[in-house]
């Protein structure tokens, strides 16, 4: 019998990651998922803890994949937080903390692997970016920014370990419906001048959630990425994705700034 690929999900306990794992599962890989608290195990997934923001934590988790299948050959970096508020609005410390998660987390994932694939001489790396990794999100400034990161992060490493038979892909979700929304990070120091604004801007990216789409449209969009015989670098995952990115790269700068105040609701 042919021996499964083996894939590791980070944030598989919920919503995109959780969608993701059980759709690789179905793909035949044998899968490995992460969350930072003790979780039920979906059928064919098995959920180990991991801290993305903890070295130590991370090295362990790859020790404990190879112990138990000895190999690694998808990574899909799916473990991210989110940041509501004002730029102004966030210490310096609470946007650090999201980008040790966001962007370092992603990192120390990779930099624990690359190794094990660089040895393969084969490997995949999908990290999750999102249409905010290409357009600005007002009250979301820092969020975006991280996505933003990943995206020059990942373009970049692509080119530095194809020779090894190693691919680094990036998945672009638009509005997906997940609880993404409540369990987002508020500012941890609001200033009343951008209060009728942040509320706006809370209240619409409910009614955007609500309309979104399914998490599986995501999950599907990493299987084609995990499995296509000559992979692109990015995937649009989803239509809004595709209709996003189509905007930002073939409209004129100031109608694209006109598009995004008037989906906002600022005055023009």
């Amino acid at each position: 019998m042919q021996k499964k690929n083996v894939a590791l999900v980070t944030g598989a306990s919920s919503g995109i990651g959780l969608v993701t794992a059980q759709a690789l599962v179905r793909a035949g890989y044998r899968v490995f998922g992460t969350s930072r608290k003790p979780v039920a195990s979906s059928p064919g997934v098995t959920m180990l803890i991991c801290d993305v923001t903890d070295e130590a934590s991370v090295r362990a988790l790859i020790e404990e994949i190879m112990k138990q299948a000895g190999q690694i050959d998808l990574v899909v970096n799916n473990a991210g937080i989110g940041l509501l508020g004002a730029a102004e609005e966030s210490s310096i410390d609470q946007v650090q903390r999201l980008f040790d998660v966001n962007v370092f987390g992603v990192a120390r994932v990779v930099n624990a692997v690359l190794p094990i694939m660089r040895k393969q001489k084969s490997g995949r790396i999908i990290n999750m970016s999102s249409i905010l990794g290409f357009i600005p999100s007002p009250f979301n400034a820092f969020y975006a920014s991280t996505k933003h990161a990943i995206e020059g992060y990942s373009e970049s490493l692509d080119h530095e370990v194809r020779s090894f038979g190693i691919r680094v892909l990036l998945v672009e979700p638009g509005v997906t419906r997940t609880s993404f929304e409540e369990n987002l990070t508020r500012a941890d120091q609001l200033l009343p001048v951008y209060a009728i604004d942040r509320v706006r801007s809370e209240n619409l990216m409910r009614k955007w959630i609500e309309a979104g789409d399914a998490p599986q449209v995501v999950a599907d969009t990493v299987v084609r990425a995990a499995t296509a015989r000559k992979p692109k670098l990015r995937y649009s995952a989803g239509k809004q994705s595709s209709q996003v990115r189509s905007v930002r790269r073939f409209m004129p700068e100031r109608l694209v700034d006109s598009i995004m105040r008037k989906f906002n609701e600022f005055p023009a």
